[in-house]
């Protein structure tokens, strides 16, 4: 049977400090990738990714050129390889690498995108924090909830959004003070083992961020984005995507609208456990472990194991 790889690419989250260094020491196309942003963006993006603080990478303006950058690093490892994605998808900011691969977009015009989306969303969140005085929006992930419920408790509260619906075991909220608030309350009374707090700049995903969208909408109504070249899959719609005015319409909702990953990962199971032509691997390219993780949780995770490949240790076992 013929190989075919599917790519999750990890989202915002996932950055440490020193990611991706060893890749770039063993793979010469990796560092060229990494060198190639840095002439892109006018930063010096080794700096960023091997010299900066985790409370400086985490800012939205620095972790999500970051971690694209170490994706498509990691992709132009595994490409020396002979590995490249027959299927693409992405975890929130993840979509974008994932955008490229697919051909969608260029590699020069995501890494401008990534650049102005991060300094936009950076930038609202920081006037949102100065609005509410200390009483600012932000996230929470729901364990032990069935996603349905953590949808239904989060439409019965004021200001709070089901943002991530991250797995059968996992739902992230994202809301107002107030409304994290409420829905802690609720969620406890229905049983939730733990409603976890987020450490993050502000409400993703969520009609809270509305503002953002309409800037970054602005920032790319110019660029090209064409038809997707490989399957490609789509976290505002949980379906595989054909269109490149479909991805760009995508692209400004995905600030507003909630991650449908446990849908993508049904879509792509499905389009997998169909193919009996081919033989699939699942590889999740870039830092962290988290998607991987993810798909074990879901129906197919068993007999297609998802592999991290963040090191240059695992970008060689394959």
């Amino acid at each position: 049977m013929a190989k075919k790889i599917a790519f999750l690419f990890p989202g915002q989250g996932a950055q440490t400090p020193g990611m991706m260094k060893d890749v770039c020491e063993s793979f010469s196309e990796a560092r060229a990738c990494i060198d190639k942003i840095s002439e892109i963006t006018g930063k010096d993006i080794t700096k960023l990714l091997w010299e900066t603080e985790q409370s400086v990478l985490s800012r939205s303006d620095n972790s999500q050129l970051a971690i694209t950058a170490g994706s498509l690093a990691v992709a132009a490892a595994l490409k020396t390889k002979n590995i490249e994605p027959s299927a693409v998808m992405g975890f929130s900011l993840g979509e974008f690498p994932a955008l490229c691969m697919a051909g969608v977009l260029s590699f020069e015009d995501v890494i401008k995108v990534v650049q102005k989306r991060g300094q936009i969303m950076q930038a609202v969140c920081e006037q949102i924090a100065a609005e509410n005085e200390g009483h600012a929006p932000g996230m929470a992930a729901v364990i032990g909830l069935a996603p349905e419920k953590v949808v239904e408790i989060a439409a019965a509260c004021n200001g709070a959004y089901a943002a991530n619906m991250n797995s059968v075991r996992q739902t992230v909220i994202s809301a107002t003070f107030d409304g994290l608030n409420q829905a802690e309350e609720k969620c406890k009374e229905a049983g939730a083992r733990r409603f976890i707090r987020l450490a993050v700049a502000g409400p993703f995903h969520s009609p809270l961020m509305q503002r953002a969208a309409d800037e970054f909408e602005k920032a790319i109504a110019d660029v090209t984005f064409n038809d997707p070249k490989i399957k490609l899959f789509s976290n505002v719609t949980g379906k595989e995507v054909t269109k490149g005015s479909e991805a760009k319409k995508s692209a400004v909702l995905h600030l507003t609208h909630p991650v449908l990953w446990t849908d993508e990962e049904k879509v792509l199971g499905g389009f997998i456990s169909a193919d009996s032509v081919n033989e699939w691997t699942i590889l999740e390219p870039g830092p962290g472990k988290v998607l991987s993780g993810l798909w074990r949780d879901t129906e197919f995770g068993e007999k297609w194991v998802s592999t991290p490949v963040g090191t240059a240790e695992a970008v060689n076992a394959l």
